[in-house]
């Protein structure tokens, strides 16, 4: 059986800081890590107040890159996002500054896209209901809001008689 390693809050802190470089992180993923450390609960308040203080954690910022990148990278809409983000305990307040890095023009084009994109894709199936039911779920997944979603729908299949 492989005996755990043990870090000094030297070392623990280097390998924080080593791991906060390489990409945004939020303060829970911080303190997954520093629990899958077995490091004591004062060392880790104190690593993180150290990594905050020399600008290695920085809530604002992380909510920022990860609204920015998952509405450019996965095309998420803002529901997705929000939720995501709530789920990594970010604040109310965080969260709305980081949907403000969203330009409403891009979001409104991106919805627009894969709206048609998926319209395509489905343009073999025959079943009207149930193609709108498709097009709407994949829609709700990537986190677009219903009212978006419901006006795109019933604007594609307003002259379709059904």
């Amino acid at each position: 059986m492989k005996k755990p390693k043990y870090h000094s809050i030297k070392e623990a802190t280097q390998k924080l800081m080593r791991f906060c470089t390489y990409r945004e992180r939020c303060h829970k993923e911080v303190n997954e890590k520093l629990m899958e450390m077995r490091m004591i609960p004062e060392a880790r308040d104190y690593i993180i107040d150290h990594l905050i203080r020399h600008d290695f954690l920085n809530e604002t910022r992380f909510s920022q890159a990860f609204a920015r990148g998952k509405f450019r990278i996965k095309k998420w809409g803002k529901v997705r996002i929000v939720r995501e983000l709530k789920l990594r305990d970010i604040s109310p307040y965080n969260i709305q500054i980081a949907l403000k890095e969203i330009p409403q023009e891009a979001y409104l084009e991106t919805f627009d896209t894969l709206f048609q994109k998926r319209l395509k894709a489905l343009e073999n199936e025959d079943d009207k209901v149930r193609k709108r039911q498709k097009l709407a779920s994949y829609l709700f997944y990537r986190g677009w809001e219903s009212e978006l979603v419901y006006d795109a729908i019933r604007e594609a299949f307003k002259n379709d008689g059904s």
